[in-house]
């Protein structure tokens, strides 16, 4: 024989698995990684001790200013993130939530990682060398370009790398530079025809751009409104589509005559 319940009874009774439900979802792991703003580097200068654009066969000029490429912090791609992570994350500005398999290739080893990171790198650093060889009409056959970034992987310098090759060896066209003297940040993919691609994670990278003096960010054009998102103060945001658009919309900006492309 059963005994009734009473109605506050058969609620606790029903509230028990709910409870251990949400203790259980506090602490398992999740499928997604926390990222947040990351380290960005001056591609006209050094990282760690290592010039990142070094370039033999032809005269380089002298620059000024900045040219920094922008990266994220993720949550490694074994960490185990629970639903106390991903609520913080989900609320704070200084951080974002993402699916795992948008930061990490699916099912592949931490050592599988960064090797496809690195192979990307090497090939976004290839693409990057002959997108600004081509856009300034040089042979590469005569010069050699050597890119350096450590304990960085990934595509999305490919942009700042470019803009970096044209700048050493060509600024603005007229004796100036590509920056103007000011702190340039940005990112995007590129490839060999000069085409520029999105990348993800741009309202973090505008935070880690800011934070380190920049006052212009170059974006792909695709990704403005997320840009726009977190925008810090004082970062002017210009949208780019090619290895082209960006240096004209940098020279218009340095020389200060007509209207630069904004977001």
């Amino acid at each position: 024989m059963f005994s009734r319940l009473t109605r506050p009874q058969a609620v606790a009774v029903c509230a028990l698995p709910v409870v251990a439900l949400l203790a259980t979802a506090a602490f398992a792991p999740l499928p997604f990684a926390v990222a947040q703003p990351g380290m960005t580097a001056n591609v006209l200068g050094e990282n760690k001790g290592t010039q990142v654009i070094t370039i033999t066969g032809a005269p380089t000029r002298t620059t000024s200013g900045q040219l920094r490429m922008t990266t994220i912090e993720a949550t490694g791609p074994d960490a185990n993130v629970s639903l106390n992570d991903v609520i913080d994350g989900w609320f704070a500005t200084d951080r974002a939530v993402m699916p795992r398999d948008a930061v990490y290739p699916s099912g592949n080893s931490v050592k599988e990682i960064e090797q496809h990171n690195a192979q990307q790198m090497k090939q976004s650093q290839d693409a990057a060398t002959q997108a600004a060889l081509k856009y300034l009409g040089v042979s590469g056959k005569n010069i050699d370009v050597t890119l350096k970034l450590a304990d960085v992987g990934g595509p999305s310098a490919g942009l700042l790398f470019s803009l970096g090759i044209v700048d050493k060896l060509h600024g603005d066209g007229s004796g100036g530079d590509l920056t103007g003297g000011r702190t340039v940040a940005g990112t995007g993919t590129i490839s060999a025809d000069g085409t520029v691609g999105a990348v993800g994670g741009v309202a973090l990278k505008t935070q880690a751009a800011r934070r380190d003096g920049a006052t212009v960010f170059l974006v792909p054009k695709a990704e403005c409104s997320d840009a726009k998102s977190q925008l810090p103060k004082g970062l002017l945001l210009v949208p780019v589509t090619t290895l082209k658009s960006a240096v004209n919309s940098l020279v218009t900006l340095e020389k200060g005559k007509g209207a630069v492309p904004s977001c």
